[in-house]
């Protein structure tokens, strides 16, 4: 194998990386509007992310998650794609890894999924429920040391594994904190 060599002037520094990592909004979709859509793609482009990824949850997903009515899968995503193609934006992505599953898919499953095929660091965009739903998993503790979550609002209650881990997520729209090197 061949090596090409690269000529630099003496003291050059390869420009900084401007964006960062993957935004993955993991939801039903059941109720999204466009206003939350919009407000989650402003989030990514604010903190600088490579990519906003729509992660629509399967049927069996949702009844596991919240008990709560869903329509079909494939009417959720055809909306997401539909949004997406409106918006003209080609750096927003929507996963259909649970439509082509076809059943229930655990959180811990579809996080390592989700690392495996885009660029790291992730950074998951939940609503508070979900968040609060998502503290309440036995994997919380070993997942929130490799990613960190977004609220898309700031919840009315926090599960005490959500509190405990305060400092590993944020509230859309609040303002980016400096991280320590």
């Amino acid at each position: 194998m061949r090596r090409e060599q690269i000529h630099v002037p003496y003291g050059y520094e390869p420009p900084a990386e401007k964006r960062k990592g993957t935004l993955v909004y993991y939801d039903s979709f059941e109720d999204a509007e466009d206003a939350g859509l919009e407000k989650a793609a402003e989030e990514a482009k604010r903190r600088n992310f490579s990519r906003l990824v729509l992660y629509p949850l399967h049927e069996e997903t949702v009844r596991r998650m919240s008990k709560a009515p869903v329509s079909s899968f494939y009417r959720r995503e055809d909306r997401l794609h539909d949004w997406k193609r409106s918006s003209g934006r080609s750096w927003i992505a929507v996963e259909g890894w649970e439509g082509k599953r076809k059943k229930y898919t655990p959180v811990e499953a579809a996080l390592r999924h989700l690392e495996e095929r885009y660029e790291t660091p992730l950074f998951l965009y939940l609503s508070p429920e979900n968040a609060n739903a998502f503290a309440s998993y036995s994997t919380f503790e070993e997942w929130i040391k490799r990613i960190r979550l977004i609220l898309s609002e700031a919840p009315q209650q926090v599960h005490p594994r959500l509190l405990k881990s305060a400092g590993r997520w944020s509230v859309a729209g609040d303002e980016i904190q400096k991280e320590p090197h």
